[in-house]
């Protein structure tokens, strides 16, 4: 068998990590959420558990990732030899692999919308007609199917290629792309007449609009844009040396996500209220309303088009980790096989999706428990699947890692202070379950 891989770099490792937290779940959900939930007092909120939460689930990923120095469910194995606890890792390839087969449809999307746009289709629309090409692009069979086929392909490429050829490389492209894009973006945005009341909206707290499903909201999105919960985060820094910070590692990639989410809501909010626009439309802002938005610019198509790259390199980087999950575990660190299995398992989600991607057509009569079956693949994931994932993780590494031995590991490389640790492992053992069990009950609807 070959020599295990690992990230070239630090840089590497974190641009990879991050890209694999700022996804959808940050761009296209973040923006939405807290325009239904009321900008600035969500935000603030949203920082709080990401720090309370997000950190220490991210943190126990990587320690357990590390620690094993092997995939997703031979890591608990080596840990927790003879016992169950490499179920975790098997839920999270099962969890992986429905996400990504929904998740590739939103992808499709993406890439139907991105064409369009540098071909001229989307110039001088009015907002019912782009109303009207988002439920024509979701309806048509043929488009869906054949633009989720596209992404997963993408997808697929990159990750057959391995760790450094593969997933840091196009990471270390696309994720600086996404800033760069982004600061152009947030510039355009915030100096539009009428910006300043979007920018009030997202940065200045009204928390008389705060409800305890405000409170309730905010913790799940914190929750789901670090990508906790799956053990992608074993995953990648399991292709981590020892020599390499891992509190210094977690607090970069916690940073940059708090920051893309911030400039997601600088470039969206102050736009929308610029032109008068609904922030709390739902999913379909970022398809609907900011086109309108951008028609409405001068050169915004030229806007429109950096913005949906950016969107494109955000799934991406996101699907990389997905697909990646499941092919360590089965390829075991052989190069030929990591292209084989990448091509299998890539294909197997795809057709998986398909179901996904006519949902909106030719299926969307098809409804289990009062949903299509892309809102329940969502539903499952989201709902069930993440939160139970990222419980056990929580409960796992007090139970099964020794406190002496955990915090050696995170102090090789940054120094961690002993107190620090102490707040950290607080967290994780009596925090982190309860807040997580409250949005999974949340998320059943059951509060």
């Amino acid at each position: 068998m070959s020599q295990r891989e690992q990230w070239s770099s630090k840089l590497g490792f974190i641009l990879a990590a991050a890209g694999s937290a700022i996804g959808l779940g940050a761009i296209w959900k973040f923006p939405y959420t807290a325009g239904q939930n009321g900008g600035g007092a969500f935000f603030l909120i949203f920082i709080l558990f990401t720090l309370l939460l997000g950190l220490p689930l991210l943190l126990a990923e990587f320690s357990i990732g590390r620690t094993a120095q092997s995939n997703a469910v031979d890591s608990y194995r080596k840990i927790a030899p003879n016992s169950k606890w490499h179920w975790v890792g098997i839920l999270g390839m099962i969890t992986s692999f429905i996400l990504l087969s929904f998740y590739s449809v939103i992808g499709g999307w993406i890439v139907v919308y991105l064409f369009k746009a540098l071909t001229g289709q989307m110039n001088g629309l009015t907002s019912d007609q782009y109303a009207e090409v988002f439920g024509a692009t979701i309806s048509s069979p043929l488009t869906s199917v054949f633009v989720q086929f596209l992404f997963i392909l993408m997808t697929i490429i990159v990750v057959a290629k391995g760790i450094q050829k593969g997933i840091e490389l196009a990471s270390k492209i696309m994720m600086p792309a996404l800033f760069i894009l982004f600061f152009i973006l947030v510039i355009r945005a915030v100096t539009l007449d009428g910006a300043m009341e979007g920018i009030i909206f997202l940065l200045q707290p009204d928390f008389s609009k705060v409800t305890s499903q405000t409170i309730l909201e905010a913790m799940g999105q914190s929750f789901f844009t670090l990508s906790v919960g799956v053990s992608v985060m074993v995953t990648y820094s399991s292709y981590l040396p020892k020599s390499q910070s891992l509190p210094r590692s977690a607090f970069s990639i916690v940073g940059m996500n708090i920051f893309i989410v911030l400039l997601a809501g600088l470039a969206i909010f102050p736009a929308v209220f610029a032109f008068d626009l609904e922030p709390g439309a739902g999913p379909v802002l970022l398809f609907n309303v900011l086109p309108t938005v951008f028609s409405q610019l001068p050169f915004g198509m030229l806007f429109f088009i950096a913005f949906l790259i950016l969107f494109l390199f955000a799934a991406l980087t996101s699907a990389f980790s997905m697909l990646e999950i499941i092919v360590s575990v089965i390829s075991k660190g052989d190069a030929a096989l990591r292209k084989k299995w990448s091509w299998i398992i890539g294909l197997a989600i795809f057709i998986c999706g398909v179901p996904s991607a006519l949902s909106f057509g030719i299926l969307s009569d098809v409804v289990l428990f009062d949903k299509t079956i892309f809102d329940l693949a969502d539903f499952a994931v989201s709902n069930v699947l993440l939160p139970i994932g990222a419980l056990l993780i929580a409960l796992f590494v007090p139970a099964r890692m020794k406190k002496t031995a955990l915090y050696e590991e995170l102090k090789l490389g940054s120094g961690l202070k002993k107190g620090l640790f102490e707040a950290w492992f607080i967290l994780i053992r009596y925090v982190a379950p309860i807040l997580i069990i409250a949005v999974m009950l949340d998320g059943l609807g059951l509060f």
